[in-house]
C-alpha cells in the first residue's frame, strides 16, 4: 500500500536521478518566454523507466482513492498528461479520456477525446503545474462537456503564487504528487545544491521574473 507521506520526496527523488527535474541555481535556464530559471523540467523522461511510471501512476490511483472515491472518469492533458492517465485509468479499472488544448479544426473538431458524459466526476491528470493556465482551461474543457471536475492531479508542481491565485479564481482543486519545496529538500540532502543555494531558489519561487536579472 502506497504511503502518501512519502510519495512527494520519492518522486523528487527519482525525477532528479534520471534528470527529469534539473537544479542549477548558478547557471540559470532560459524558458521560452524569456525568463531566467533555476529549474528545468521534463516529466515526459518518466515514461522511458518502468518502475518510475508504475510508482507514479500507484501514487495518483492512491490519491484518488483516498480523496476522489467517486471518480467515474481519468483525463489525461494532451500530451503529456495522456500515457499517466491511461495507467491510472487501467489500475483503477476506470474509463479514460484526454483533452486537446484547443478543438480539433476538422472531423468532429472534438476537444476531448474518449467519451466523458454530463454529470460526470473527472479527475484531470497533469504532467506538470507551474503558471495553472493550461491545466485550468483543461479542466473547464471538462466543466463545457457537462461533467465535474473534481481537481487538476499532477506529477510536479513549482508552486508559484500565480497557480495558487489562478486555481482559487477558478474554482477548481488542484494537487501536485510532489513538489518544488520537496525537490529543494532531497536535492540539498543528496548534495546536489548547496545550503547557500537554497535563499536563490526560494527567492526564485517567490518573483520568478526578478530571477538572474
Amino acid at each position: 500500500m502506497t504511503n502518501l507521506a512519502e510519495i512527494p520526496g520519492r518522486i523528487a527523488a527519482y525525477l532528479l536521478e534520471i534528470e527529469a527535474v534539473a537544479l542549477r541555481p548558478k547557471q540559470p535556464f532560459t524558458w521560452t518566454s524569456g525568463i531566467k530559471s533555476p529549474i528545468y523540467c521534463d516529466n515526459r523522461l518518466t515514461m522511458s523507466y518502468p518502475e518510475i511510471r508504475e510508482y507514479i501512476a500507484e501514487s495518483f490511483a492512491a490519491v484518488i482513492r483516498e480523496q476522489y472515491p467517486d471518480t467515474e472518469v481519468i483525463a489525461g492533458t494532451a500530451t503529456a498528461g495522456i500515457p499517466h492517465a491511461a495507467w491510472v485509468a487501467q489500475k483503477m479499472n476506470l474509463p479514460m479520456a484526454y483533452i486537446r488544448d484547443k478543438a480539433k479544426g476538422h472531423g468532429k473538431e472534438n476537444q476531448i477525446e474518449g467519451s466523458i458524459k454530463p454529470g460526470q466526476k473527472v479527475i484531470v491528470i497533469e504532467d506538470l503545474i507551474s503558471t495553472g493556465g493550461s491545466s485550468i482551461k483543461a479542466a473547464q474543457a471538462v466543466k463545457e462537456a457537462g461533467a465535474r471536475p473534481q481537481a487538476v492531479l499532477a506529477i510536479f508542481s513549482y508552486q508559484l503564487d500565480k497557480a495558487v491565485q489562478a486555481f482559487n479564481e477558478a474554482g477548481i482543486p488542484y494537487q501536485s504528487l510532489s513538489n518544488y519545496t520537496a525537490l529543494m529538500e532531497v536535492a540539498l540532502e543528496k548534495g546536489t545544491i548547496q545550503q547557500d543555494d537554497v535563499q536563490a531558489l526560494q527567492a526564485w519561487r517567490a518573483d520568478p521574473s526578478s530571477f538572474g536579472a
